[in-house]
């Protein structure tokens, strides 16, 4: 995968070039200004980091790269402070990170933005009762075909991946947000409570973490009455 970081003076931009060829990444460094960016189509990129709080001209920058909102994942690395022109990159469907942050959670982003823009055809992922063929994207629960909207899709793929870990409500508006249509957290909400609708007769629970995101638990196999042999058995 090849990635180009655009960066106007950077301290960490050493760091990261390091860190993202330890991963196996093809890095070119190019200047954080507009003219590099209406230009990227002579290069074979798979993603774009932006520093957007090391570039010149941010503005400029931003309406150059609204131009490849529909062509290419996008990481923005901003200012703590610089809340509105992290509003205007969610909108064209970039993540965001506001400093501080570590190498390691950019690499995180980095393979969740590719992953989404590069599936693997073929994958398969099961919880239970449900199954999920990421490659031909269909659903299927007890085996009969799971009809979903593409969001219910991408809130039960994003849970179905990290199953019976915590999956943040900031993490599912990110991966959500789409170009010029940013997501609320009560919209998360509402996909939740569809999807809860259509897996729970099937034992497929998601449970909410208070003030902090959601579980895909452990799927339900036995009946209320089976439950004490299946506790007895877990303390043996």
């Amino acid at each position: 995968m090849r990635i180009l970081f655009l960066e106007g003076g950077s301290p960490m931009v050493d760091e990261l070039f390091r860190m993202l060829r330890r991963h196996g990444y093809a890095v070119e460094i190019a200047a954080a200004d507009a003219k590099v960016v209406r230009t990227a189509a002579t290069r074979v990129v798979d993603l774009l980091i932006v520093d957007l709080g090391c570039a010149p001209d941010a503005p400029k920058l931003l309406r150059a790269l609204a131009d490849w909102r529909e062509q290419l994942p996008m990481l923005v690395l901003t200012a703590r402070e610089q809340l509105d022109e992290r509003v205007q990159a969610l909108e064209l469907g970039a993540d965001c990170l506001a400093e501080p942050f570590a190498m390691p959670e950019i690499a995180a982003r980095v393979r969740a933005l590719l992953r989404r823009a590069h599936p693997q055809p073929g994958r398969k992922l099961a919880h239970g009762a449900l199954m999920l063929d990421a490659g031909a994207r269909r659903a299927y629960l007890d085996g009969e075909p799971l009809a979903l909207l593409p969001r219910e899709w991408a809130v039960l793929e994003a849970l179905l991946r990290r199953a019976e870990q915590v999956v943040s409500k900031e993490s599912l508006v990110l991966s959500l947000a789409g170009p010029g249509k940013p997501i609320s957290v009560n919209a998360v909400e509402t996909y939740i409570s569809r999807l809860r609708a259509k897996l729970e007769p099937a034992g497929i629970r998601i449970r909410t973490v208070h003030r902090v995101g959601y579980v895909l638990e452990r799927p339900v196999t036995q009946s209320a009455g089976a439950e004490a042999p299946n506790l007895a058995e877990r303390g043996r």
